[in-house]
């Protein structure tokens, strides 16, 4: 019983086998690097050969995978942004596009978790903090960083989530947060697409990482079975039978950051090992 550390049970393969080098020469600018998505991203950026912008706003995060980036042999600029304020996102774009001279894509990860209530008792002002972090900062950043992603014929991609395809009681503000994002990349999409802008979603369902794992760990000491078990009951509701992996989900965004993605726009690419069908 306890936490689940180590790999799911019966999946022994490498889920992170190598990365085609198909973002070399670019320049990728990731926010909300914390452990998890964020940090996954902008390491299978690098390995796909890009040199990264970090954003975060905790310092010794982004100073962490920032020394990853650069054992990877890619450069990598860790910039503290408060992506809701507009002057720190304005100093991330210009530094970005300073240091680097090109931004090629930019990925919104930065997200700020809604009230997990019913609506109809949630506090209007809780709803609201959350839209500021994830649709509106999101839109301000992407609006900052248009003249160099126009220069690059750039990308935007924006990370949304599988609760786009459910209505679960509890869920209702979560749900109206990332159907805003999914709306603003959608319009985004539209409005840059003649400047050569391609503007695309990710949406992942459950993501094996730390978070997840403790709350399996935690279920388990509930229900008195092995951490094992509860993930072997969540995986029989996807039709790959295995939780999405961090790093698996990177790779989508990698792949609608490179070239392979040229003629993609406005589409939410949901990675979610079958659990949802779209």
């Amino acid at each position: 019983m306890g936490r689940a550390d180590r790999r799911p049970p019966g999946r022994g393969r490498d889920q992170d086998a190598g990365v085609s080098p198909v973002l070399t020469g670019k320049v990728v600018v990731v926010s909300g690097v914390g452990p998890g998505l964020g940090q996954a991203i902008a390491l299978q950026c690098a390995k796909a050969g890009a040199d990264v912008v970090l954003a975060a706003r905790t310092e010794s995060r982004l100073a962490e995978v920032a020394e990853q980036v650069t054992a990877l042999g890619r450069r990598a600029l860790a910039v503290r942004t408060d992506i809701t304020d507009d002057e720190s996102a304005r100093r991330l774009a210009e530094t970005a596009t300073e240091t680097f001279g090109r931004v090629d894509t930019l990925v919104h990860n930065a997200f700020a978790i809604p009230p997990l209530a019913d609506l109809g008792g949630t506090e209007l002002a809780d709803i609201r903090r959350a839209h500021e972090t994830n649709v509106l900062a999101a839109l301000r950043l992407t609006q900052l960083c248009t003249p160099a992603l126009t220069e690059s014929g750039g990308s935007v991609v924006m990370i949304n989530s599988a609760v786009l395809r459910h209505s679960r009681r509890s869920f209702g503000a979560y749900k109206m947060s990332k159907a805003g994002l999914l709306a603003l990349a959608q319009s985004l999409a539209s409005e840059l697409g003649p400047q050569g802008v391609r503007v695309n979603s990710v949406a992942p369902g459950y993501i094996w990482a730390d978070s997840l794992k403790w709350y399996f760990g935690y279920l388990a000491e509930q229900r008195g079975i092995s951490a094992d078990e509860v993930y072997r009951e969540t995986a029989e509701t996807l039709d790959l039978r295995k939780l999405p992996e961090p790093a698996e989900i990177a790779d989508a965004v990698v792949f609608l950051a490179s070239p392979m993605a040229r003629a993609i726009t406005g589409q939410c690419l949901d990675v979610n090992g079958g659990e949802f069908h779209h």
